[in-house]
């Protein structure tokens, strides 16, 4: 119990989670010998509840409520002692109580984790304590349950790897990624499947060469191009699927979770998704923000590799008081911008966007902007596709925060400004929070403390990768590692050492040194 109260005592709500060696001590158990308190207080208690039926309501929001419904529990080795009458809750019942609990999620998360755990140490206690003889009397009426019996073990845990294999599937926007997906399983002794991307083939083959150049066995890692939607179907298809991992967008991602699903009763194993997915990634500014931060981080954030990263900055918010000198900087910094061949010109900051039907989908957002009158294009605007798919970095200023293009997806160089008043920026926050159903990065720039920690709770669950006075993009591999949830995906944190472990089945293994001599328990004595 000592060792877990100290590791939830190194918990933050929301913030930190430190990591220390504990060492956990559990509770002694007791032997109930003859004339021993334990074994006294039990029977007191055994007698107490003999033949007693003990009437269990639905609690929905802390009131009992009956239904018409009602359910016995028997005794197993007295089945006409009704140990329990109880009752079961309704469709209507089971959805009251649903929405009690979300009412009480806000409240119950932003309790400091300390006061939440001396609850359940408190219990602990008294579980421990004065209700022990109480709950083991009801449990050995109802359930007809013993002692266990406490050796000296050795305890360890072993890794093993999945009985199947692995898909990995890989996007075109980040080449370490590829050798990611496929590698981290690979790393941790698993078989694995991998479809690149059709256009990031040349340096995705380059690196899987170069794991073969450096001893990995040819049958460890299989790379398999491929139609994806065939690549879906037919791994998802075989028995042996034990994993998928996954880099792209929300809909293939959904569509290979609904395939695994439809076939479950088809695996070995249940077949362990891990998903990272789009963002609608915001920067938040506050009137005590730095400008010079904030036009910087804006600019690198929502153009670099002309905004064809899952965490580049999509939208974002200025206070009216700042939004001249802002808008004046950031036009002057668009400027300076070299769009063109990056192959011969070291100068160019980014080039045309991958393929055509990138190009088609950035496009539409541009005529978007041109011809809605809640929209104008303050910056940028033009693209060409005669050469290369070029399409210029965009800035775009909206009277309307709910927009779609302040909600949805986009990935490409366009970002859209929302220009509020500054005394409404707490209503900004929550905007921020729920106008999306992505949660995978943002950025705070302020210099009150006071905002940043309001800002911190009020976007804790908008963005798995929180920035304060910085830029969206450019998580660092065992500094910030990477993943949102929400739809942005299953939050794994490539590049964590948690992430490593999904990759596993662990084993616990006990081994007792001490002979059991006989099997018989000392209270039976």
């Amino acid at each position: 119990m000592l060792g877990i109260r100290r590791l939830l005592l190194t918990c933050r709500p929301g913030f930190r989670l430190q990591h220390t060696a504990i060492a956990v001590k559990n509770e002694p158990i007791l032997e109930f010998k003859q004339g021993s308190s334990e074994r006294q207080a039990l029977k007191e208690a055994l007698n107490e509840q003999k033949g007693q039926t003990l009437e269990v309501p639905c609690v929905i929001g802390g009131e009992s409520v009956w239904t018409n419904e009602i359910q016995y529990q028997l005794c197993p080795f007295n089945h006409s002692h009704k140990v329990a009458k109880f009752c079961y809750a309704d469709k209507d019942l089971i959805n009251k109580a649903i929405n009690a609990a979300l009412s009480a999620h806000r409240e119950w998360d932003l309790k400091p984790v300390e006061d939440r755990a001396q609850i359940f140490f408190k219990a602990a206690d008294l579980i421990s304590g004065s209700r022990r003889a109480e709950l083991l009397a009801r449990t050995m009426i109802g359930q007809e349950a013993g002692q266990s019996v406490n050796l000296i073990p050795t305890d360890s845990i072993l890794f093993y790897f999945f009985q199947g294999f692995v898909a990995a599937v890989s996007p075109f926007n980040f080449t370490a990624i590829g050798g990611n997906l496929a590698g981290a399983p690979a790393l941790m002794g698993n078989v694995v499947v991998w479809k690149p991307s059709d256009t990031a083939m040349a340096a995705s083959y380059t690196v899987y060469k170069i794991l073969l150049e450096a001893g990995l066995p040819p049958n460890v890692i299989q790379f398999v191009p491929s139609d994806g939607p065939l690549f879906g179907e037919t791994i998802t298809e075989s028995e042996h699927l034990a994993g998928i991992n996954f880099t792209g967008s929300v809909p293939t991602f959904k569509h290979l979770w609904k395939l695994v699903s439809k076939k479950l009763d088809k695996y070995r194993t249940f077949p362990r998704l891990s998903g990272e997915c789009g963002g609608k990634n915001f920067h938040f500014v506050h009137k005590s923000a730095d400008i010079g931060s904030v036009v910087n981080g804006t600019i690198r954030s929502a153009f670099e590799y002309g905004g064809q990263k899952c965490s580049a900055c999509s939208r974002m918010y200025v206070p009216d008081s700042l939004w001249p000198e802002i808008k004046k900087n950031l036009l002057e910094e668009q400027k300076k911008i070299k769009v063109g061949n990056p192959v011969d010109d070291f100068e160019t900051f980014f080039s045309a966007v991958i393929d055509n039907k990138s190009f088609a989908r950035i496009k539409k957002w541009i005529e978007h902007a041109q011809s809605s009158p809640n929209l104008t294009i303050i910056s940028g605007g033009k693209y060409d596709d005669n050469i290369g798919y070029f399409v210029e970095p965009s800035i775009i200023e909206t009277k309307d925060p709910q927009d779609p293009i302040m909600k949805e997806e986009i990935f490409g160089p366009i970002v859209t400004v929302y220009v509020y008043p500054e005394t409404k920026y707490q209503e900004i926050l929550h905007l921020i929070d729920t106008s999306t159903p992505y949660g995978l990065t943002g950025s705070v720039f302020a210099q009150d403390e006071n905002v940043i920690a309001e800002a911190s709770k009020i976007l804790r669950y908008s963005a798995g990768n929180f920035y304060i006075n910085d830029k969206s993009t450019g998580s660092v591999v065992a500094q910030q590692p990477f993943g949102g949830a929400r739809i942005s995906g299953t939050n794994d944190k490539a590049g964590g050492p948690h992430y490593i472990l999904r990759w596993t089945s662990p084993q616990s293994v006990k081994e007792t040194h001490v002979p059991l001599t006989k099997w018989r328990y000392p209270y039976m004595d």
